[in-house]
């Protein structure tokens, strides 16, 4: 039987070290490139505000990790930088999920890799969606984004909802936890000002490459 691939998640707290995780996002991609069984990795800050905002949260860096399988996915907590993480952050969040369908391009290509089944009724899940903004669509998407994060943040259902990225401004990304799928597909297809907002991605053309993924969140856990 085929082992299932694992996306795992790291949120990372800091009140002291700031400027080391900072640092991070620009040189710790050589050690992750080494790790056996590691298929993709993104190194992300976050969003400050209520979680979509133009402005950065310093004290909030994100570790996207896609995984052969789920005893390599285990196998991280061991590696020097996640201990060095750990020594330097304050908190820890890890979700690792398992991927049941995604569309789109990230960088190139779609890293996830759809094994699981549609979640049981009551099963919680993760959405990732991410996006490379077209130059000359900046200013009309982030005209956009305080209406968009008034949408999730009163949408029924989602308990956790973040605003992750590769590059200020250019390239964006999202994380949202919600109790089940049925509260995702209510938020999608009839909530009004979700429906507008994606309207206006489509008739806008604020994207040069984008992606959207859904996962059941296997594991929900902090570390610190």
């Amino acid at each position: 039987m085929k082992k299932k691939s694992i996306t795992q998640l790291y949120l990372f707290r800091f009140t002291q070290n700031r400027f080391w995780a900072f640092k991070q996002m620009g040189i710790a991609g050589p050690d992750l490139h080494e790790l056996p069984g590691l298929h993709f990795f993104k190194l992300l800050g976050t969003g400050g505000g209520n979680g979509f905002s133009l402005w950065p949260d310093f004290s909030t860096y994100a570790l996207l990790l896609v995984w052969e399988n789920e005893a390599m996915a285990n196998n991280f907590q061991n590696h020097p930088l996640f201990s060095a993480y750990n020594e330097k952050a304050q908190a820890i969040r890890k979700l690792s999920l398992e991927n049941f369908q995604s569309h789109g391009k990230w960088s190139g290509s779609n890293p996830f890799e759809s094994t699981a089944a549609s979640p049981q009724k009551e099963q919680a899940v993760a959405i990732i969606t991410r996006a490379t903004l077209r130059w000359n669509r900046l200013l009309s998407f982030w005209k956009n984004v305080p209406k968009a994060s008034r949408a999730i943040e009163n949408a029924k259902g989602v308990y956790f909802f973040k605003g992750i990225g590769e590059w200020p401004f250019i390239q964006q990304a999202t994380i949202s936890l919600w109790n089940s799928l049925d509260d995702v597909m209510h938020y999608a297809y009839k909530e009004k000002a979700h429906k507008e907002i994606v309207k206006k991605t489509r008739t806008k053309q604020w994207y040069a490459e984008d992606l959207f993924a859904r996962f059941i969140i296997l594991e929900d856990q902090k570390l610190l």
